[in-house]
């Protein structure tokens, strides 16, 4: 199990390839008209961010939950999935089109793209 969980969390915080086009989601507002109502999908991951806090979905066949806030321009959130996760983190959120760009340890750490559906 601890080999799937590391698994996922390396697969949806590998890094992505870099695009120029990619802006800064500065405002909670903002990305919550993104995500409102949506899918943030990569192979093999589903996810919803839901306007009270939580984050449900699916990752490889496991169930992902966890809460998020938006902290000082920052989407701050813990994962669960199996009998573990990731811990609280500050991420950077960019956009490109329907794609968001999720850059962990307020945009120092890795990243990930998932697409908005």
């Amino acid at each position: 199990m601890r080999i799937i969980t590391g698994y996922i969390t390396a697969f949806i915080l590998s890094a992505a390839p870099a695009f120029a086009d990619f802006q800064p989601v500065r405002e909670e507002s903002n990305f919550r008209a993104l995500v409102e109502g949506r899918d943030l999908t990569r192979f093999g991951v589903r996810l919803q961010v839901l306007p009270q806090g939580q984050i449900t979905g699916r990752g490889f066949g496991m169930r992902v939950g966890g809460e998020w806030e938006w902290r000082d321009g920052y989407f701050c959130r813990t994962l669960v999935f199996g009998q573990s996760g990731d811990p609280y983190n500050c991420q950077l959120v960019l956009q490109d089109g329907d794609t968001l760009r999720f850059i962990s340890d307020q945009g120092q750490g890795d990243q990930a793209d998932l697409r908005l559906r």
